[in-house]
C-alpha cells in the first residue's frame, strides 16, 4: 500500500532529524492531542458529509488510515527514538539493511518490555475454547439421540462466538464462553423469518414464524405412519401423536425464546449425566430467560458457558438469535446477530497471520484499558477489525506492538473527533469473500456506531472527556516512570 511506503520514508527521515528526541516529546504530544479532539469537532459537519458518501466500511470512513498513520507513526518513533537512534549511530555505516535490522531489534525489545508490564487473562483461552468445543460436540451427539423423530427443533453443532472464542477477553478472570446453537425446523414444519420494520440494521429484530406442512403424500410414498397435522382430525392427533411445535414452544404462530430456553434447560439437565465430562466435572445451572447458562467445575478450574439459540438467514453467516438486546425484548423477538460473521473474520486473519502475530494482544490491551469508560468493548473490537482489514497481517508482530497500539488509539481519537465509527459488517464491501452475507446486509448503507454522539450533546461531551482519561491511562503504561 502506498501509505505504508510513505510511512517507511517518513520514519527514516524522522530518525535522521531527531537524534535528541526523548520520551518528553511523547508527553508533549499527548498534551497537545487533548486539545485536538475538541478542535476537530468544528470540522465535523464537513467530515461527516464526506464520510457518508464513502461506503468502504473500514477505518478510512471512521477517520482515514492515512491520518492514523501520520499521528501514530510519529509518536511511536518518539517512544523508542532515543534507544533506536543510539543503536543506529553505533553502527556508523551506510548499510540500510543493517540499520533496518537494528531498528527491528530495538522495536522487538520495546514490544517485549511493554508486554511484560501488561496483565493478561488468567485463563488459557485457546485451551478453554477447545475444551468447550469438545463438550458441545458431546451434547450435540446426545441431542440427536434424544430428539430423533420428535417435533422439537433440530439442534445442530454449536458455533463458538464472542471474545473468548476469538482469542481475547475484557476480563482477567470469569471468562464467559458463548456458543450459538443453530435451530432448524423439525419434520412437517417450516421456519419463516419476518423482520420487524420498526428497527434498522444493525439493531433489527426478527420473528420466527412456524408453519405446518402437509405430509400426506410423503408418508404415503415412504410407507410411514406419521399423521398429517393439517389433514387429520384433532382427536386422532391428540391420541396417537405428539403435539406439533406450535403447541409446545410457540406463542401464537411464532417461536417463543423463553419457552425454548426452558425446554433447553431440561435437555441439558437430563443429558449431562450421560456425558463423559460428568465423571470429573460438576454442573451448576445458572438462571436466564433467553439463553442456557451454566458453570462446570472440578477441583482445580471452572468454565462459565452461555448457550444461545439461533436461526440462520439463508445460507449466510448472519443469524437471528435468542440474545437480549434490551431489558424488554419480546418473547418472540429474535435479534439479528453478526457474531458468526465476526468469528469467521478472526479465523480468516488467524489463517493469514504469522504465528507470532499480536493482533489479539492489541485488542486485549484496549478492551481492558477502556473498562469503566463509555467506550464499549465492541467499539474497540470494531476499530481493531477495521485495521486488520486494512493493514498487512505481517505488521502485527512484537516489533510492531507499540506502533499498532498507537494506531488503535489514534483511530479512536479520530472517531471521537468526527463522531463516526462505521459498523464492520453492515455495508462493508471489503470483507473477505469467505464471509457470506445476505444481500440486504451486504448492500446496506454503512451504520455509524457513534450516531448517539451526533444527536446527544451530553454523550458527545462524555466521549471527549473519557477519551482524555483513556489517553492518560495509555500514556502511563507506555511511560511508567513519568
Amino acid at each position: 500500500m502506498v501509505y505504508l511506503e510513505k510511512r517507511r520514508l517518513r520514519r527514516e527521515e524522522h530518525e535522521e532529524q531527531n537524534d535528541g528526541a526523548n520520551e518528553e516529546e511523547v508527553r508533549n504530544r499527548d498534551a497537545n492531542e487533548e486539545g485536538e479532539v475538541g478542535n476537530e469537532e468544528e470540522q465535523d459537519n464537513n467530515a461527516n458529509g464526506e464520510e457518508d458518501q464513502n461506503h468502504d466500511g473500514n477505518v478510512q470512513e471512521a477517520g482515514n488510515v492515512q491520518e492514523v498513520d501520520n499521528g501514530a507513526a510519529n509518536e511511536e518513533d518518539n517512544v523508542g527514538n532515543e534507544v533506536a537512534n543510539e543503536a543506529a549511530n553505533g553502527e556508523n555505516n551506510n548499510n540500510a539493511n543493517e540499520v533496518e535490522l537494528a531498528n527491528h531489534d530495538v522495536d522487538d525489545n520495546i514490544g517485549r518490555n511493554l508486554m511484560e508490564r501488561i496483565e493478561w487473562p488468567v485463563q488459557d483461552l485457546q485451551r478453554g475454547s477447545e475444551w468447550i468445543t469438545d463438550l458441545m460436540d458431546n451434547f450435540t451427539i446426545f441431542f440427536g439421540h434424544v430428539l430423533t423423530g420428535s417435533f422439537y427443533p433440530v439442534l445442530h453443532r454449536a458455533i463458538g462466538v464472542g471474545s473468548a472464542f476469538e482469542g481475547w477477553s475484557p476480563r482477567e478472570e470469569d471468562v464467559v464462553y458463548r456458543v450459538l446453537i443453530p435451530l432448524t425446523p423439525p419434520r412437517a414444519h417450516t421456519f419463516t423469518l419476518e423482520v420487524d420494520t420498526a428497527r434498522q440494521m444493525p439493531n433489527r429484530t426478527f420473528h420466527v414464524r412456524v408453519e405446518l406442512q402437509c405430509t400426506c403424500l410423503t408418508e404415503l410414498q415412504q410407507g410411514g405412519n406419521m399423521l398429517c397435522f393439517l389433514h387429520q382430525h384433532a382427536e386422532a392427533l391428540r391420541r396417537n401423536q405428539d403435539p406439533s411445535l406450535l403447541h409446545t414452544l410457540c406463542t401464537g404462530s411464532y417461536l417463543d425464546v423463553q419457552k425454548t430456553t426452558r425446554w433447553f434447560y431440561q435437555l441439558v439437565r437430563a443429558i449431562w449425566p450421560a456425558l463423559p465430562q460428568s465423571h470429573n466435572w460438576h454442573l451448576l445451572l445458572l438462571p436466564s430467560t433467553r439463553s442456557c447458562k451454566f458453570k462446570v467445575t472440578n477441583s482445580t478450574e471452572s468454565f462459565q458457558i452461555e448457550m444461545l439459540f439461533g436461526v440462520q438467514r439463508g445460507d449466510s453467516d448472519v443469524f437471528v438469535s435468542s440474545e437480549s438486546r434490551e431489558p424488554l425484548t419480546l418473547r418472540t423477538a429474535w435479534p439479528e446477530t453478526f457474531a458468526v460473521a465476526e468469528i469467521k473474520f478472526f479465523r480468516y486473519i488467524d489463517s493469514q497471520a504469522p504465528p507470532d502475530s499480536l493482533h489479539l494482544k492489541c485488542l486485549q490491551f484496549f478492551t481492558h484499558l477502556q473498562l469503566g469508560l463509555c467506550f464499549s468493548t465492541y467499539t474497540m473490537k470494531t476499530i481493531v477489525m477495521h485495521l486488520l482489514n486494512t493493514l498487512p497481517v505481517s505488521q502485527w508482530r512484537r516489533r510492531d506492538f507499540v506502533r499498532r497500539l498507537l494506531d488503535i488509539r489514534e483511530c479512536l481519537r479520530l472517531c471521537v473527533a468526527h463522531k463516526r465509527l462505521n459498523h464492520f459488517i453492515v455495508g462493508n464491501p471489503r470483507l473477505p469473500e469467505e464471509i457470506r452475507l445476505p444481500p440486504d446486509v451486504r448492500m446496506a448503507a454503512t451504520h455509524n456506531l457513534f450516531h448517539h454522539q451526533v444527536t446527544d450533546p451530553s454523550a458527545r461531551s462524555q466521549a471527549i472527556s473519557e477519551y482524555h482519561v483513556l489517553q492518560q491511562r495509555f500514556t502511563r503504561i507506555l511511560n511508567p516512570d513519568h
